[in-house]
This record gives structure tokens, sequence and C-alpha cells, in this order.
């Protein structure tokens, strides 16, 4: 496999990005409250050293086959990331708001299927077996991963649960890549690889350039202290007392009424 000097660019920047990124998880605290997204920013670091070896040292069935299972578990690590957000999000106080969990379960059936579908329907222009797969593959993880993160954010803006910060910009980050992947997966499905890959990979470093913008952009926002939430005034706190007093009042004379 030959490697242009862009594309040797485009390694480099994203494995420094990332480490930056793992560092400013590390420093800021943020591991502990993103384990899975840590883990995923980890492996991406891991994934671009071991290819890089087998790429100077290595066979091209070596390459091949470790691509594919540290592109499986980079899927698999990135749906752990949506329930890791999604369990943030409508699972502040350490329970399922009532009414989601079944939404969310029949989204990922729902997104599951239609990744699947487009995946199976998509009919690339390629000379081996294998270009087929890795396009097949691409498809059906952007597909799945953007459908996840927008339903979720469908479903939180639909149930009025709060949106934490950090939050908010690991999934907004991660949802915009996922959308756009999958507007380049279909164009480079629709060139294919069967005469030209020049389109093909032009369109990968569109999809690396965005990455790396959403890299930079986690760097920025995991740095900086998320904002505080609303204080509550003092008018606010009479109007809690008022509601607590009442709603104490009722009770009590609920408790008369039953008194024989």
């Amino acid at each position: 496999m030959h490697l242009t000097g862009l594309d040797l660019l485009f390694w480099a920047v994203g494995f420094a990005g990332h480490v930056i990124l793992l560092l400013v998880l590390l420093a800021r605290h943020r591991a502990r409250t993103f384990p899975i997204f840590t883990t995923l920013i980890g492996l991406d670091i891991v994934r671009t050293i071991a290819l890089a070896l087998i790429q100077q040292y290595g066979t091209r069935a070596g390459y091949f086959y470790t691509y594919w299972f540290l592109a499986i578990l980079d899927v698999a690590l990135q749906v752990g990331v949506v329930y890791e957000m999604t369990s943030r999000v409508f699972r502040p106080l350490g329970k399922w708001a009532s009414d989601v969990r079944h939404g969310l379960m029949w989204w990922i059936i729902g997104s599951i299927a239609v990744a699947a579908g487009l995946s199976w329907l998509a009919s690339p222009p390629t000379r081996l077996w294998m270009q087929t797969v890795m396009i097949k593959g691409n498809i059906f993880s952007a597909a799945l991963l953007s459908e996840l993160f927008v339903g979720m954010i469908a479903l939180s803006v639909t149930a009025g649960l709060p949106w934490k910060t950090h939050v908010a910009r690991i999934s907004q980050g991660l949802g915009v890549y996922s959308v756009l992947t999958v507007v380049l997966e279909a164009a480079r499905t629709y060139f294919g690889l069967r005469t030209n890959s020049q389109i093909y990979d032009d369109l990968s470093h569109v999809r690396m350039g965005v990455y790396l913008l959403c890299v930079t952009y986690w760097i920025i926002m995991l740095w900086r202290d998320a904002p505080r939430g609303r204080e509550m005034t003092e008018g606010m706190r009479r109007q809690l007392a008022a509601i607590n007093t009442g709603a104490a009042l009722d009770l009590q004379k609920l408790r008369s009424r039953r008194q024989p």
C-alpha cells in the first residue's frame, strides 16, 4: 500500500491530535467521567502506531486483517460512546428517564436495520472483493453511528432533559463527523475503485480533514471548564418553599380525611 506525502501528513497530525486530546482528558480529569470515550481515543493512538509499523515492516495481508480488527473494535467503542453520552443525558440521577428506555431500544434496532439495508444495497465498482467489503463496512458503521447520534439528540430535545456541556461537545463532534461520513461514503461508493482511485482518495482526505477538525474542537472544549449551572435566586427559593409548604398541607388534609 503506497502512502503519499499528504497521507503521511494526515497520519502525523492525527496521531499528535489524539495524543494531545488524551493528555487533556487525563489532565482535566475528564477520563473518569468519560471512560469509554477516553478508551476510544487511546485505541486511535494504538491503531496509528500499529498500522504504521505493519505498513513499514509487515505484509499486505497483515495490514488488511489488523486494519479490520481495529476498525471493528473502533466501531464497537463508538457505539459504547453513544451509550455513555445517552446515560449522561437520560440518566442524570442514576435512573433512566421515564418513557425513554423503550424509545432508545426501538431506535437502536431501527438504526441497525437501516444501516444493514444501506450497506447491502450498495454496489460499489471495485476490482477486488476486499475493496467491496471495506466500502460496505464503512457505509454500515457511518450510517449506524449517525442514526444513533441523531436519535439521541432528538430524544433529548423531545424529553426536555438536561444537556451537559461536555456531553454536548463530544456528541456534537461525533454526530457531525458521522453524518458527513455517510455523505462521503455514499460518494465513494458511487465512484468506487474499479478504474481510478484518485477521487476515492480525495474523498478520504476530506473525511480525515473533517475528523481532525472535530479532534481540535474536543481539545479546546474539553480543556475548558463546564459552565456552572444556573444558581437559584432568592425568589426561586421562596417559590420552591411555598410549593413544598402547600404540598405538605395538602398531604396533611388527605391524612385527616382518612382518619375515622
